[in-house]
């Protein structure tokens, strides 16, 4: 069979690749073998604005831009409901985290996506006492929802190959690729940390942070919005809450700890002072980067060979960025931009 693309990997970057190529009527299969749980243990969080020292986000509203429509998009295709617009609410812990915000609130970039005003209401069962501060134009993504319908649309079409991918298997001509019956134009392996086990990028200078998450629930609480203290805690509905995460850059595996477990509940009672139960705990590996800067590009020697990956902590606003610059890059030979070119290493 004669495709225009193989991709490898169908995490957040994969399914916006996918989505260019199926918007372009290019033909492609996709390989997943669901190694890789950064994409489905993600929070799925989009915030343009980093809550620990009230910056800008690289390249928010260009990506925001991007974001909002490719995720409506995938609602009409899949016809679910994966988008979910929440105000994001800064918790202070102090006078002084009060005023850098307002400094903050000042600066031309950080103006758009910052509310002036404190949000001085008590809030049952958060402790609160210098307010909030809401971030505007932030949601959530239901990963795990967007990738199960994407894998189950994929499969109905015959477009899903439900296997590890072999790289052995590959043979690379100057013109195409083959990969056992399957001949196409282009690969773009989009695996995330698993790429550290693909021999034609393992030595990209890819780190992976280790992240657990836990799912509580909060008989007591009753809110519609995202707060970030020490921890987030996100809504995900029926008391039920997301609290995460955790940052490990030395562990490398998907299994969930005990210590990152304490971590969470600990810093959850610290602002939240009610009773809640623990029901969920995941881990997986974020695919991160020395610069805090995606890794996109060509093979050195194979011009027919791409990666996709890099997304860190932001992959649900990333994502579209990135998959658009490397479509463009390889369809209409538009560079791309120096921050995310792999060559920059």
């Amino acid at each position: 069979m004669k495709l225009d693309y193989l991709v490898v990997g169908c995490g957040l970057a994969g399914i916006a690749f996918c989505e260019l190529l199926r918007k372009q009527n290019k033909s492609f299969a996709v390989f997943n073998d669901q190694s890789q749980q950064s994409s489905i243990v993600a929070a799925g969080l989009y915030n343009p604005v980093t809550l620990k020292r009230f910056t800008e986000v690289w390249e928010a509203q260009v990506q925001l831009d991007l974001a909002i429509p490719h995720y409506a998009e995938l609602e009409q295709l899949l016809k679910v409901k994966i988008d979910y617009k929440l105000p994001i609410l800064r918790r202070f812990t102090s006078i002084e985290e009060q005023n850098n915000w307002f400094n903050a609130s000042d600066n031309p970039a950080l103006k758009p996506f910052l509310s002036e005003i404190i949000i001085k209401e008590n809030i049952p069962g958060i402790d609160a006492p210098f307010g909030f501060g809401e971030v505007l134009y932030g949601g959530r993504v239901d990963t795990d929802v967007l990738i199960d319908k994407y894998l189950r649309f994929l499969k109905k079409n015959n477009l899903l190959i439900d296997e590890r991918f072999n790289y052995h298997n590959l043979v690379v001509h100057q013109k195409n690729l083959n990969y056992n019956n399957l001949q196409s134009k282009y690969i773009v392996f989009a695996e995330g940390f698993g790429v550290k086990q693909n021999p034609f990028f393992k030595n990209i200078p890819l780190n992976g942070t280790k992240g657990e998450v836990l799912e509580v629930e909060i008989p007591d609480l009753d809110i519609e919005v995202a707060v970030k203290s020490s921890v987030f805690l996100l809504p995900l509905g029926n008391q039920r809450y997301y609290v995460g995460a955790t940052y490990n850059w030395h562990d490398k595996t998907n299994l969930p700890t005990d210590d990152g477990k304490e971590e969470l509940i600990k810093k959850l009672k610290q602002f939240v002072k009610l009773p809640f139960e623990v029901v969920n705990h995941r881990a997986g590996v974020r695919p991160t980067t020395v610069d805090r800067r995606p890794l996109v590009g060509a093979h050195s020697d194979y011009k027919n060979i791409f990666v996709l990956n890099g997304l860190g902590t932001r992959g649900v606003m990333i994502a579209p960025y990135i998959a658009k610059a490397l479509f463009e890059f390889i369809e209409n030979g538009k560079p791309l931009p120096d921050e995310i070119n792999i060559n920059r290493f």
